[in-house]
């Protein structure tokens, strides 16, 4: 059922806890993830949700997870969506964003009172980000808009993410290094997980001390990267992306490696099953 790796028990007070493989796959709900949440909470720790899909808000991932039965509470999700509003009023209050990416998304800057536009001849950030609808405009709009002067901006790098028939499809990772081929350089920053903005915004948010939390995501280069980066406990989940052989691959070592949510019970008892 788990692995652990040379990591001692220790009581923690909060979990970050991803959503898309680990939570669930696509509208389908990861066999005992409800009740793995439910241990969590009955073992006292905070919970936070974070997820890289930028397409919907905190708020929105809160309704989605209570729509599947999750106890999940006002003010527990954050999103590379959230990520990204908050970065760009932090650091480009006033500018113009063409934007690459879904309508969900969109809507989420448009709330924010963020000036978006469609003409590359105004912008002044390029924000890329995952969209169905992605194709040779786009490209050409960024090509358009970028120079020396633009920031360009993605939302998370993840490549792929789990489907429910346990396939994957492309992400914003792969949208944005299309994007970076085609404008000849790489994104200033990346704003969801693992970047150290999103990290700023997961322990402020959570409100507990990192070294006292667990991290439970399926993806080592994001989840647990983040997670090690600030010093979490780190928990991979194999109901996502990964599976043991990326491990062996991987320089992010995880301090636990389950089958899925539902086994978290064997790390908080600091169990070696």
């Amino acid at each position: 059922m788990s692995l652990l790796s040379n990591h001692l028990a220790m009581a923690h007070n909060g979990a970050v806890v991803d959503l898309d493989g680990t939570v669930y796959r696509g509208d389908r709900l990861v066999p005992g993830a409800g009740d793995g949440i439910d241990r969590l909470r009955g073992a006292g720790l905070s919970v936070m949700f974070v997820s890289n899909n930028p397409t919907r808000s905190g708020r929105e991932y809160i309704e989605r997870l209570s729509g599947f039965g999750v106890d999940a509470r006002p003010g527990e999700a954050i999103s590379a969506g959230d990520a990204a509003v908050e970065y760009l009023r932090a650091n480009h209050p006033d500018d113009d964003v063409l934007l690459v990416g879904a309508q969900g998304l969109y809507d989420q800057l448009v709330d924010a009172d963020i000036s978006v536009t469609d003409d590359p001849t105004v912008t002044d950030v390029v924000l890329g980000s995952w969209t169905r609808e992605f194709d040779y405009e786009d490209l050409n709009a960024a090509l358009q808009a970028v120079d020396d002067s633009t920031a360009f901006l993605g939302t998370d790098p993840d490549r792929t993410f789990p489907r429910e028939d346990d396939r994957v499809e492309p992400g914003s990772g792969a949208i944005i290094g299309a994007l970076a081929e085609t404008v000849g350089r790489e994104p200033d920053a990346m704003l969801g997980k693992p970047s150290e903005h999103m990290a700023s915004l997961v322990t402020e948010r959570l409100g507990e001390d990192p070294a006292e939390c667990l991290v439970v995501g399926d993806r080592l280069s994001t989840d647990l990267l983040l997670g090690e980066r600030v010093g979490m406990t780190t928990v991979l989940v194999l109901s996502g992306v990964s599976d043991r052989s990326d491990v062996a691959a991987s320089d992010v070592d995880p301090d636990y490696v389950v089958d899925s949510l539902a086994d978290v019970e064997a790390v908080l008892d600091g169990a070696d099953s």
